[in-house]
């Protein structure tokens, strides 16, 4: 009897293995990263990790400064993204699903990780752990059964409080007004203290930010809106686009030309709903349900 190929009963679904990675956190760059405001991103110039499958995770481990070896995160990866040319962390970037991922708490009574990560599939034979994860071997594959190693380790450890996404939205109005109240309420009504090198970083910005950014963008794109085009001056007579940080001033962004577009108010929104993140290798946005591409570039 001849079977039917549409009929998905008669033949099994092919699933895509799992493809977990591991991941050595240089601990000066953990703690800038945690201190300035955790991203739930992670950067490396090898290109293995970018072969991680969309929904596996990505564990980090570090070492705390009592010198031990302990979990400092796992990333579910919700996308992949190539930096801008020649940036000093490498050029391939993974992005954490802010609901799925965790940042562990990396203080001197988190236990060792030393001992789990030798029993993996991965070669860290150096008398210290970290010197087996140098450079591009600083990301390597391991197994599903690694996996679940890690997911048992892990199971019990205290969440990091400081690893949270401020309302970005909110933030950036707030700064750009040169509000500090506004930033101090925002910082308040989280649920738990911000780093201290964050919020002074926060209430550094929010009077310094150069306003005239925006402005110089509007000229340059005659108020346009760099994905869609939409020209809010020829229909209302007004500049209404907004700037957008690229890399978000709640995930430690600069306020700086280059790392700004101008986006539409509806664009602008979806960025921040969808947590979608610009990739440098074409100059797009995944916004999980379409992928849309910066048509208008003159300034990055």
């Amino acid at each position: 009897m001849s079977r039917d190929p549409t009929d998905s009963h008669q033949f099994p679904v092919q699933l895509i293995d799992p493809m977990p990675l591991l991941y050595y956190w240089h601990p000066k760059n953990y703690r800038l990263d945690l201190n300035m405001g955790a991203g739930f991103h992670l950067n490396q110039s090898n290109p293995l990790l970018h072969s991680i499958e969309l929904g596996d995770s990505l564990w980090a481990f570090t070492r705390n400064k009592s010198g031990r070896y302990v979990l400092a995160a796992e990333l579910v990866v919700k996308a992949k993204t190539q930096n801008p040319p020649n940036f000093r962390y490498g050029q391939y970037r993974i992005w954490g699903n802010l609901k799925e991922s965790r940042y562990f708490l990396a203080d001197d009574d988190a236990p060792s990780i030393d001992q789990v990560v030798r029993l993996l599939s991965v070669k860290a034979n150096a008398k210290q752990l970290g010197q087996s994860f140098q450079g591009h071997a600083a990301v390597r594959k391991i197994t599903d059964v690694d996996h679940q190693m890690l997911l048992a380790a892990a199971s019990g450890l205290s969440l990091e409080p400081r690893a949270r996404i401020l309302p970005e939205e909110r933030l950036e109005a707030a700064v750009l007004l040169g509000d500090e109240d506004a930033v101090r309420q925002l910082l308040i009504e989280e649920p738990s203290g911000v780093a201290e090198a964050r919020a002074a970083y926060l209430f550094s910005q929010a009077p310094s930010r150069n306003r005239q950014l925006v402005k110089e963008l509007q000229k340059i794109y005659e108020g346009k809106c760099q994905l869609c085009g939409w020209n809010p001056m020829d229909e209302y007579g007004h500049w209404l686009c907004h700037g957008h940080h690229i890399h978000w001033l709640s995930r430690g962004g600069e306020d700086d030309l280059k790392n700004l577009l101008l986006v539409c108010p509806n664009h602008h929104g979806a960025i921040h709903a969808c947590d979608a993140q610009l990739d440098y290798k074409d100059f797009t946005f995944n916004f999980g349900v379409r992928i849309e591409k910066v048509e208008l570039n003159l300034h990055i």
